[in-house]
């Protein structure tokens, strides 16, 4: 009889000696006493409770429980030895951060930690880039196509494109395997961040100015975000989620967009009929028909490097300036190209025949790729989509270039391009978002910090520093811009609460055998949703007593409260590391 102690002196395992019949009839099987001994211990260590487990206790958002010992690495020569002793540890996305840094680094670790952090910074420009370049543009061009009325487009298809990287990153969390977690922290994250950072940054730069915003407008913003982060929080006190109370979750939307888009009729009309008593005004005639291009893109704009931008400016500008941004157009070739070779583009600057089809004929085979990556499919459902993928590819393939023209995007079948363009945009997202959760995973576990912290503060600044930087540059503006940062403010993180959690609570929901979806036990995030909504009442007593004019008592109340909300968070995770 062999009895297994931890180091805590707790009983680990209590296995049969080589004489059982249990252990024999195991190691005829071809299993090994070692085998055997690795894998009661993960399962029994797994399910122990250690006193110096903290916050990890209630973690359910990251790799096992024991990978968070591999820098200890006790009973094991080094780190690298306890990774191949315990293959649990693998990180979910393609490739294992966690094995490379231990293992292929071998002595040269700080040169792992660069090239991660810098694989980090690459994945976030790759999420706001492909919103930028490629999801929002199909965006406008669908919305052209369907001659959507700029109030609808204004509230369904324009918040999806600048919340994309912050909705598909959550999807991607929570579809992955007990990450849910990092997806609840990076969102709530960055509506805290947003509706405390950039519009006291906002109230800041417009302090002053004498300014005002629709108060009728910000009340409703402010009462509809209210009702779901208090249905949020219902959810979380429940512990689980429904199909059916996902969607209704996601319809809180709904009803806000038509509260949004009836207001903007109502709008219009009035708008319409003062000006029709002036005989002598055309202007309802320069009423624009759709939304500005900018508009699009505005929160992830600092991401784009479209080329055609530079072409009628590179007479103006510099030498060297011209030659850094050759430079990073090279540096940024093996980001670009993998995404052309797969996206459909249409559009007039930016149409390449060559690109084109082998878009269409590579796309189906990035599908049939990533559908033989999923855990569950058999070898034979893998084949099948292979031969399924490379039938289409060549189909689309051929078709694409006897149907194109080398000088201009084609005019027959143009929907099928967009809305070919528009699923690829989404299943780059959803490629490069899961890479980014399942990086964040492994700092986690590689720095023994809980990952929701990570999607708290890593994750959630990254995707909002596009919100930072577009509305503060709105708000200097004045006048109407102002309105449309300020709103933006709290309409976009309410989008990406609403439908980016919604959404994935609903697929989290549906992928499961019960359709319930556990939500991850963290009680961090009934904090985070105190602290947002203790943000959203400050302005709504601050902003009405000033005449809605936006000041330094506001800029710096919310600024402050989101900085007493960082210290409580990352004081808490300071202490579990010390212990």
């Amino acid at each position: 009889m062999v009895i297994l102690l931890s180091n805590r002196g707790g009983l680990i395992a209590n296995i049969p000696d080589s004489g059982s019949s249990e252990l024999g009839a195991i190691s005829s099987n071809g299993v090994s006493r070692v085998e055997l001994v690795r894998r009661q211990m993960t399962e029994l260590y797994a399910n122990s409770p250690s006193p110096s487990s903290g916050n990890w206790t209630h973690d359910t958002n990251s790799l096992p429980h024991e990978c968070r010992d591999v820098i200890d690495h006790k009973g094991y020569a080094n780190q690298c030895a306890f990774l191949k002793a315990n293959p649990q540890c693998f990180s979910d996305g393609f490739f294992d951060y966690v094995h490379f840094l231990y293992c292929d680094c071998g002595n040269f670790r700080w040169l792992g930690f660069l090239v991660l952090g810098i694989w980090l910074a690459a994945l976030f420009y790759l999420l706001g880039n492909t919103a930028a370049d490629y999801f929002c543009r199909s965006l406008e061009k669908l919305s052209s196509l369907l001659k959507l009325p700029p109030t609808v487009a204004g509230v369904a298809l324009l918040p999806l494109g600048n919340g994309a990287p912050d909705v598909f990153a959550s999807i991607a969390a929570f579809l992955g395997e007990n990450q849910g977690g990092v997806g609840l922290n990076s969102v709530l994250g960055g509506a805290v961040f947003v509706t405390s950072v950039v519009v006291g940054a906002v109230s800041l730069c417009v302090a002053g100015k004498e300014v005002q915003i629709d108060r009728r407008c910000f009340v409703r913003d402010i009462c509809f975000f209210l009702v779901a982060l208090f249905s949020l929080l219902t959810i979380l006190m429940v512990g689980r989620v429904t199909v059916t109370a996902a969607i209704a979750f996601v319809f809180i939307y709904v009803v806000y967009a038509f509260f949004v888009a009836a207001n903007e009729l109502l709008r219009k009309h009035a708008q319409s009929s003062l000006l029709e008593v002036d005989t002598e005004s055309n202007a309802i005639h320069d009423l624009p028909p759709s939304l500005p291009s900018w508009m699009w893109a505005s929160n992830v704009a600092i991401f784009s490097n479209h080329s055609s931008k530079y072409n009628s400016m590179d007479e103006e500008r510099s030498p060297c300036s011209l030659s850094y941004s050759r430079l990073f157009s090279i540096m940024e070739m093996p980001l670009t190209i993998p995404r052309r070779l797969t996206i459909p583009l249409v559009d007039d600057e930016t149409w390449s025949k060559p690109y084109a089809v082998s878009s269409a004929a590579l796309a189906p085979l990035l599908m049939a790729y990533l559908w033989s990556t999923q855990v569950d499919i058999s070898p034979s459902s893998k084949i099948v989509g292979y031969i399924i993928g490379i039938s289409l590819g060549c189909t689309f393939g051929i078709l694409a270039y006897q149907q194109t023209l080398p000088d201009r995007p084609p005019r027959t079948f143009i929907l099928a391009w967009v809305l070919g363009g528009f699923v690829m945009s989404i299943v780059w997202f959803y490629m490069i978002a899961n890479e980014l959760v399942s990086l964040l995973v492994a700092f986690g576990t590689i720095l023994r910090i809980n990952p929701s912290i990570l999607g708290l503060t890593v994750l959630a600044w990254g995707n909002s520093m596009g919100d930072l930087v577009s509305n503060v540059a709105l708000a200097m503006n004045g006048g109407d811009s102002l309105q449309i940062a300020m709103s933006g403010c709290y309409a976009g993180p309410m989008f990406n609460t609403l439908i980016g959690l919604g959404a994935s609570m609903v697929l989290g929901a549906w992928s499961r055998s019960n359709s319930t979806y556990e939500i991850p036990h963290d009680g961090t995030l009934f904090l985070t949703i105190g602290f947002l909504v203790s943000g959203l009442l400050w302005a709504l007593v601050v902003l009405p007593r000033n005449d809605m004019r936006p000041n330094t008592t506001l800029g710096f109340g919310l600024i402050v409260m989101y900085l007493v909300f960082l210290t409580v968070r990352l004081t808490g995770v300071t202490s579990f590391v010390v212990t």
